[in-house]
This record gives structure tokens, sequence and C-alpha cells, in this order.
């Protein structure tokens, strides 16, 4: 068992729980004078002492954390009111004795007693039955002594709940709450809506959490029984069942309709962490994607992977993050032009021989960045006021400028493996390209894809295409591809997610036709004392982050799934991402001082579930509030930070129209900011989404960015001739960027319509006019077709019109 820990969060805003702009403030005036510069230098220097983060990345956090971030603070009464429900009910059918107590049997019994109950008219009498159930999947805290005790009880009746059927149960209860049109027309004609207006949805979605999450859960004692009844609800889930759809897609359909606006009562945070986690729980996590991956590249015919990209980035150690900002120059306090030249002069010293690089990166990388260069500033306000002006997605983010630099490059050595972490890795294009340059420079024509002529070329390139294809790597996407271009040879609601993602980053401002993500977590009462507005202010904010924690990974899972599967599915759903503006959206959310949002403390550590409910509360108090829990960082906030980037990188790379997106919206100095937060699998995933962008930025940027140019060489994968670094790239030619995405849309079209579109008559097409061949043809349907037959005929069948004079006339 698992001890529970109690999560961190984020700051709370500036202003209250209003809109939680915890890092949003105004851009500062230009300072004035030695003595301003001096004073923020202090400040600046002071602010961003961040030790080694020890973070271990994975599908989530623990146990006991995950199930506290599904109740918010302003919940916490109801736990009483729960206990009471279920108190009350017991003690009408069994007399003299605890839950407990109880042989398994009588459990089972009373169970099933309760659900009985649960098919009443009265909506009340209803909802404490509920209350009732949902006190039993919270783990029968009355009853235990420690924290521990609470969530062994909450899984050992979470599995009993399911092996009497209350899942069922719940999600036709969860149907009838969904279509209640009352509920919907009285939450749009409320002016605020609170936690009241959701109360039924709120027990329901609970309930179903709580089983999801405590049956996802293996433990190497499980019972044969609870092994079999993981796998049983596994494939409910996955599958549409009695006549239904899967119940992801009835939890998208709520996403849907909240973002909507038809249906604002819906508590949202819930119906995120309740649908990540059946996508995680049907799909898998990031352990079974690998597995996955590698018994495909063998069903493929394929090399196994050299590495585990995840394993690799646990071995490495972070840089040393910048000791002031990068991002604004100073002109006007820029050092004279002799003091830069024996600057430079001091690196080429260090740099004399290529050999030296490795001693060099694992020294202190960013200890003596050069200021940013006045085309660096200029860049800056440029991309910030192209974000505000288009998109009207990034606020200014106050900045401090950088000081000069004393301390000389750190002679500390790491425990960093000798030499580089990552594998090469060379594309079949790369081969293409390097044998092009080749044959126009030796015998001047070119042989198109052949990579295997080498006649007339000399000795060194045949050696270095030898070198280039014991390197090379061919992805399942690119087999897919392939495929693809064979067969055509011959004759989603997510977007959605992206909208409450926008409301809750920390970055937001408040505005009027902004959806409403806090109707469950408002009180029916605001607060009237100062206690009370703090506590609700970090309730806001740690809700914020719950929801951006939820999206950021659910996005994540299923980007890499749908990549999985077959790539252009992948891309169907990453271009409506990026055209639904999810880069700049992931960019504006990191136009913040991350550094702050990491280590933010956000909690109540006593109102965490289920320290809440074995113990009495003490009286909160301004320093208890304020001081949040002792943790390092906040695990969510940490975590959802690289989500958020390897969602960027997925939707960027090898895709140049989408990097000069970057480009375009002045994306480097605010990843730069990010590498302040001194944990290796943040830098490493900042530091890719800085180089494919290096060779667009310009040889100014590159000449004054010298050590996060270093970085990338030591951290970041090579491809063996990615000419990154010099933006000699053949890649790196002006073009029509857009047609890259239009070629890439006409081959998902093809693809959509190749896999999933009617065949179109043609008049060629062979007809078989025999009844009997024609009802005696076998078809191959889906394994769950039977599952949902009756819904396909309703839908493909009996709610199409049919034009009877059209179909006389043709025949």
């Amino acid at each position: 068992m698992e001890d529970p820990a109690a999560p961190g969060s984020g700051n709370p805003p500036a202003n209250g729980y209003g809109n939680g702009n915890g890092g949003g403030k105004g851009k500062p005036a230009a300072p004035k004078g030695r003595e301003t510069f001096r004073s923020q230098r202090r400040e600046s220097e002071g602010s961003v002492d961040c030790p080694t983060l020890e973070f271990e990345y994975g599908d989530t956090d623990g146990h006991a954390a995950e199930l506290s971030e599904l109740y918010s603070y302003t919940e916490n009464p109801e736990f009483t009111t729960n206990r009471r429900c279920f108190e009350e009910d017991f003690k009408t059918q069994v007399q003299g004795k605890e839950w407990l107590e109880l042989e398994e049997d009588a459990q089972k019994a009373y169970v099933m007693g309760l659900l009985d109950r649960l098919e009443v008219v009265s909506r009340e009498r209803r909802l404490k039955v509920a209350r009732a159930v949902l006190y039993l999947a919270q783990g029968t805290f009355g009853e235990c002594d420690s924290e521990v005790d609470v969530l062994h009880w909450s899984r050992y009746n979470c599995f009993l709940l399911y092996q009497m059927g209350t899942f069922s149960a719940f999600l036709e209860l969860l149907h009838m709450e969904i279509d209640n049109s009352q509920a919907c027309s009285s939450a749009l004609r409320k002016p605020a809506i609170s936690i009241a207006d959701s109360t039924e949805l709120r027990v329901l979605l609970s309930v179903m959490y709580l089983m999801v999450e405590n049956i996802r859960l293996e433990r190497e004692t499980d019972a044969y029984g609870w092994r079999t009844a993981r796998e049983t609800f596994r494939t409910e889930l996955s599958y549409s069942m009695h006549n239904e759809e899967p119940f992801a897609l009835l939890l998208f359909s709520m996403v849907t309709k909240f973002c909507s606006g038809l249906a604002p009562h819906f508590p949202i945070k819930k119906v995120l962490l309740l649908l990540w986690k059946v996508v995680m729980f049907t799909l898998g996590g990031f352990e079974q994607l690998q597995a996955l991956k590698v018994q495909k590249r063998e069903e493929l015919g394929l090399p196994p992977l050299a590495e585990d990209s995840i394993q690799v980035v646990k071995s490495m150690r972070a840089a040393s993050p910048p000791s002031y900002t990068l991002d604004l120059g100073e002109s006007q306090l820029a050092p004279p032009p002799s003091k830069l030249r024996g600057r430079r002069g001091s690196r080429r010293q260090l740099l004399t021989k290529q050999d030296s690089l490795d001693i060099y990166n694992e020294r202190d990388l960013f200890k003596t960045e050069e200021p940013a260069t006045e085309e660096e500033e200029e860049s800056t306000g440029d991309g910030e006021r192209t974000l505000d002006g288009e998109l009207d997605l990034l606020e200014q983010d106050p900045l401090v400028p950088p000081p000069p630099s004393q301390a000389p490059l750190s002679a500390e050595r790491v425990s960093f493996p000798k030499g580089l972490p990552w594998t090469p890795k060379v594309r079949q294009k790369d081969i293409e390209h390097f044998l092009e340059m080749s044959r126009n420079k030796f015998i001047g024509f070119t042989l198109g894809q052949d990579t295997d002529t080498l006649v007339g070329l000399p000795r060194p390139i045949h050696e270095s295409v030898k070198t280039l294809k014991q390197h090379k790597y061919i992805s399942i996407a690119d087999v897919q591809i392939k495929n693809e271009e064979e067969l055509e040879k011959c004759p989603m609601s997510l977007i959605a997610l992206l909208k409450i993602l926008l409301a809750a980053a920390p970055t937001s401002k408040a505005k009027t036709d902004s959806i409403n993500i806090l109707a469950d977590v408002l009180p029916e009462e605001m607060p009237i004392t100062v206690l009370q507005s703090m506590k609700l202010g970090i309730d806001v904010n740690r809700h914020k982050e719950i929801i951006v924690k939820s999206i950021s990974a659910l996005l994540l899972l299923l980007l890499k799934h749908f990549k999985l599967n077959h790539i252009y599915q992948f891309e169907y759903v990453s271009q409506h991402l990026v055209f639904a503006n999810c880069i700049p959206l992931i960019l504006k959310f990191f136009n913040q001082n991350i550094l702050s949002y990491i280590t933010a403390k956000n909690s109540i550590s006593v109102l965490d579930y289920p320290c809440c409910t074995i113990q009495d509360l003490p009286e909160l108090t301004t320093e208890s509030l304020e001081a949040g829990d002792n943790n390092q960082f906040c695990w969510r906030n940490l975590f959802s930070c690289i989500n958020l980037l390897r969602l960027l990188n997925k939707l960027t790379k090898w895709k140049h129209s989408r990097t000069m997106m970057l480009v375009v919206f002045k994306s480097a100095p605010i990843l730069k900011r990010a590498l302040k937060v001194k944990q290796a699998m943040l830098q490493l995933y900042v530091l890719k989404l800085l180089k494919i962008q290096t060779k667009y930025l310009g040889r100014q940027w590159r000449k004054s960015n010298m050590k996060t140019m270093s970085a990338i060489y030591q951290k970041v994968r090579h491809r063996m001739n990615d000419d990154w670094a010099y933006g000699n790239d053949i890649d790196a030619r002006p073009w029509d960027f857009q047609a890259e995405e239009c070629t890439l849309r006409a081959n998902i079209e093809a693809f959509n319509s190749r896999r999933y579109d009617r065949p179109q008559d043609s008049e060629f097409s062979p007809v078989d006019n025999c009844l009997q061949s024609v009802l005696g043809q076998r078809l191959d349907l889906p394994e769950d077709f039977h599952y949902s037959y009756e819904l396909w005929l309703e839908r493909e069948v009996f709610s199409q019109p049919i034009c009877w004079e059209e179909l006389l006339q043709n025949h």
C-alpha cells in the first residue's frame, strides 16, 4: 500500500480567486540608470536559485494524490453528508454491526439492496442512496484509523461494487442526468453557477472515477478474482455495451456539450479526470505504448529499438539553469566591444579542439551566457505583439534585465555517461539528400532516390554512405506512409479540450465570452472573510492546475496511440489541433514564470483526501494556508509542463511549416526561460524545440547563445548529417510553407476516404445482379459489432431519409 502523498500546486492569483492570473502582469518600463539595473539584478539572481528537482515522470502521480485531486476543498463538507446518508440507510438494513464487521456475502447483499433502492422516482431519495454508495467507494473512513486503511478499504469496496453491477447502474443514472433538460435550462438562466447546480453529477462521476482508478491500479498481491474483474472491466469500457457507445465517447460528448455552452453546470474537472483515466485504462499508458511499439516493429520486420526514450532521460542530469533571464537585451547597458572580444577570446581558448566539447559539456552550461543582443530584444517584443494582436493568446511577462555574470565556468564534474546519451539516427531522406549533393558535385547529375549506385563517387563518399546506412532508422510511420502511397497508386471533440485548456491557463485573462470552468468549485455563498477568500483562491488555482494536468496527459496519450495505430490518424488529429491554435496556446502557457508555477504551493494538506476524513480538521489560519506543503515542487505542475512540451514536439517534428510558426511567434525567448527549471526531462524537450528552430533564427542568435547550442549538442539526439547548428540544411530553404500542410491534408483525406468512406460507384465496376449471390456473401464485421447492432440500425437505416420518388425514377 502506497503512502499517501499530498500534492502541491500553483501560486494563488494576485487578485484573489477571480481569474487565476498567477503569472500575468504588465510589461515593466525600461530601467533607468545603473542603480535600478543593479537592484533588479540582485532580485533576479535571488529569484532563480533552483536546486535539481528529483522528479520521476510516469503515467500518473501517487495513488493517494490522484484520488485527492478528484475533490475540491469546497466539497469537503460533503464527506460528512455521505457518511450520514450511509449510516442512516445501513442501520435500517443491518442491526448491531458495522460495515467492516460483515462477511463478504452480507456485504454483497447490502450492496444489492442499495442498487434496488436507487431505482426510485424521488430524486432526493435517489441522491441519498447514491451518496451512501459514494461513501463505500471512499473507503468507509468513519470505521478506519489511518489513511492507509482508508485507501485499502476504498479499493476493496470498489471491486465489490463493480462485481455487484454498480458501474452499469450509475452509467444509466449518468445518462439520465446528461439528458436532464430541466437542469441545463436552469443553469443557463442563472447569473452565477455554483457546486449546488452539479450535485447529482458530481456524486455519480466521483463513484465512477473511484472505481476506475482503484480497479485500474495493479498490485502483485491482487487476488485472481480481482485480476479477472480488472480485465473484464477494461473490456466493458473499451467496447460498446448494451447498445450504447463506448464510455469514453460519452465523456467526450459531455466535454463538447460543456464547451458549446449548453450545459454550463457540468463538473468539467471530474469529467476530464475520468476521461483521462478511462483512456489510460483501456488503451494503456506509456509502458504499454512502448511494448506495443516494439511488437509492431517486429510485425513489420523492422529492427528492434535501440533504447527507450523515457528511460534514457531518467539517467540524464539536468543542466544548470541560467542565472538570469536571457530574453531581453539591454542595448543601453551593453558592455563595450573590447570586453565582448575578450569574452569571445576566452571561449575560443576553451573550445579549441572538438574533443574538449565532452569535458566542456559536463560543466555548467549556462553560467556565462552572453547577454542577448538588440536583435533578440527586438524579436522578443515583435513576437509578443504578434501573439497578442493575431491570436490574443500571450500576455506580457515582467522580465528583469540580464546582469553581467561574474561567475566563472563551474569546474564541478557531473556523473554523466561518457559520450552522448542517444544513438544517432538517419532518415532515408537524409541519405538521399547527401547523395544528391555529392553526385551534383562530383558527377554533375543525380539518380533520384537511388541510394545504392555509388559509381563515380570518391572513396570517402562511399565510407560516409556506409556509416549513414549503419545508423539508418525506419519508423513505423515511414512504413505506413509508404504502404498508403502504394495503395493510392491502385484504382474530432479534441478541439473542445483546447478551449478548456485556454480557460485554465495561468496567464489567461478573465473574458466575458470565455467558458466558466469553476462551476464545480465555487460555493453557493461567496466568502466574506479574508481567510475564506484565501482558501477559495488556493482551491480555484488548484482546480485549474488539475484541469491542465488532465488535458495535457489526455492529449499526449491519445496522440501517441493514434500514431502507433496509424500515422495518418495521428496527422489528422494533429492538423486539427494546429488549425485550432494549439501551438500558440501552449506558448501562451509557458509565457509565465515557469519556475514559480512548478514550485507553487496551492495545496492545503489537512484538507486533502484521505487525510481530511480520519481526523478532526484544525482551525485554519493565514499561516497554515500560506505554508502549503513541504514538497520541493508540485508534481502535477511539472508533469503538465513536460506533457505540453512533448505535445508541442509531436506537433512540430519534421513539419517545417509548423516550425516556422514557432519562429514567427518568437518562441525561443519563451522556451529559454523554461531552462531555469533544473529538471532533465523538461530541459530535453525545451532544447529539442530550440534545436529545430536554430536554422531559422539566424547567425547572430546562434552566436549569442552558444551555451544553449552546447546544451543541445550534449542532450539532444543527433542526426548524422543534420546541419542544424549552421542553417545550411536543404530543408531550411524558403518555400511556400502552406503547400506542405495542403499536401498533408490531401494525403489524410485520401486515407480517410479509402479506409472509412463508402466506395463510390463506377461505371466500370462489375455488378452482381443475382439476389441469392449477393445475400450469400460473407462480410467481415468488427468483433464488437454485435454489441452495437441495434444502434447501427437506428443510425444508418431507420434514421436515414429515403426519397422513394427518386428511387423509382432511377430504376
